[in-house]
């Protein structure tokens, strides 16, 4: 008789398989998490620094140029093309002279147009004025001859007055006499009110004549002074410098032509990192090596406009002895941000980049671990570390690159 095998239950081996994989899973997960991650590194291939107190002197360091302390442009003032040149590049000029002449037949023509124009109205003007006047003349010849009508009549009336009393003449020639006196004296009365009115509305009239003749004359003034904008003179006595002018070289009015130098001065102007935009003000000293000297500077004006990265600082000397300098000489200027104070400093290296002043690799004996740090203020030597360091410690300061995601240096010496 045949035996019954019970079955095995494959759903229970399956279910125990898996439950061993998962531990297994979460034995690896775990020790990953707990193991570091570590990087054997040769001791010759990086730099090791120590953490130190020392004083601190937070200051920067840049190129300046030396540029002139006061420079005027020379501007065009009426555009054409260069007709003739009659100063080089870096010569010596003084205020007034001629540097060159510049030549624009359409604004020539245009000038004459307007000259011509405004002559012809100053001639109307003066021909206006010239009426009134003969106006005026006319009137007076005939109040002369008026008057004189009024004397013959006053003259028969006093002569025929005698005879009239003494009953010689008629009383209707007296009559006529009284009348013609009359008469004569109305007209001349009339004439002359018409005179006085006639003066002075000539007076109102020729002084606003006398008024537009001023205003032509100025505008005609004004014309002419401009077609001498052709020839451009030095504004200002000086060197002449970025005067590259060209026979036949066409120029816009407004357009720059060339620089002088006053020679009252220098100063310094350099492009500095943005890094210090706000670091640096106007007051801050600095100094400049001058032949073996170390002379003072003075930053006078920041101009906070940004460009590729840069702003622009302009410096003075301070010295009250006379430096001769030269216009685009450089020199290293160093400018102090703050006084010298003691603090925990490191060298200044190029793990910063990838660090970026949270994080540095500490030694410790044949080990180097991560630790999270906070750096302070820089200057071109040092960094100021405010946390996660102490005094004598170990930390390697060169190229981070290859150990970004790495917790643990195993340094291994040749």
């Amino acid at each position: 008789m045949d035996k019954i095998i019970p079955r095995k239950n494959k759903k229970f081996r399956y279910l125990t398989i898996a439950i061993a994989v998962f531990l297994v899973l979460v034995v690896i997960v775990v020790f990953a998490f707990n193991t570091k991650r570590t990087l054997n590194v040769k001791t010759e291939e990086i730099t090791i620094q120590k953490a130190e107190k020392a004083f601190f002197e937070d200051f920067v360091v840049f190129q300046a140029k030396v540029e002139p302390l006061n420079v005027m442009l020379v501007n065009v003032t009426e555009g054409g093309s260069v007709k003739e040149i009659f100063v080089e590049n870096g010569a010596m000029v003084t205020k007034g002279q001629s540097l060159a002449r510049l030549y624009n037949p359409n604004t020539e023509l245009n000038y004459l147009t307007q000259e011509t124009a405004i002559i012809e109205q100053i001639n109307n003007l003066n021909t206006g004025k010239l009426n009134i006047r003969n106006q005026e003349l006319n009137l007076t010849k005939d109040f002369v001859l008026i008057e004189h009508d009024y004397n013959d009549a006053k003259r028969l009336y006093d002569v025929n007055a005698k005879l009239f009393a003494k009953d010689v003449i008629s009383k209707n020639d007296w009559n006529t006499f009284k009348e013609s006196l009359r008469f004569q004296e109305e007209r001349k009365k009339t004439i002359q009110q018409s005179i006085q009115k006639e003066k002075q509305s000539n007076q109102v009239q020729i002084s606003q004549i006398n008024r537009s003749i001023q205003t032509m004359e100025k505008s005609l003034e004004i014309l002419r002074n401009n077609k001498k904008n052709f020839l451009i003179t030095a504004p200002e006595t000086g060197r002449l410098t970025s005067f590259e002018a060209v026979l036949g070289q066409n120029f816009q009015a407004g357009q720059s032509i060339g620089k002088i130098d006053s020679k009252k001065g220098y100063k310094l102007s350099a492009d500095v990192d943005e890094f210090y935009l706000e670091k640096i003000r106007e007051g801050l000293k600095g100094q400049v090596e001058f032949k073996g000297q170390n002379l003072e500077v003075l930053v006078t004006k920041v101009i906070p406009e940004v460009k590729n990265g840069h702003f622009t600082v302009e410096l003075v000397f301070t010295s009250k002895e006379k430096i001769v300098l030269q216009d685009g000489l450089s020199f290293g200027v160093k400018l102090i941000l703050s006084e010298k104070n003691k603090t925990l400093v490191i060298p200044k290296g190029s793990f910063n980049q990838e660090a970026a002043g949270k994080w540095i690799f500490v030694v410790k004996g044949d080990k180097a671990e991560r630790r999270n740090i906070k750096l302070g203020r820089e200057n071109p030597s040092y960094y100021e570390v405010l946390e996660g360091l102490k005094e004598g410690e170990s930390v390697i300061t060169s190229s981070y690159s290859d150990y970004k995601d790495i917790e643990e240096l195993s340094l291994q010496k040749q």
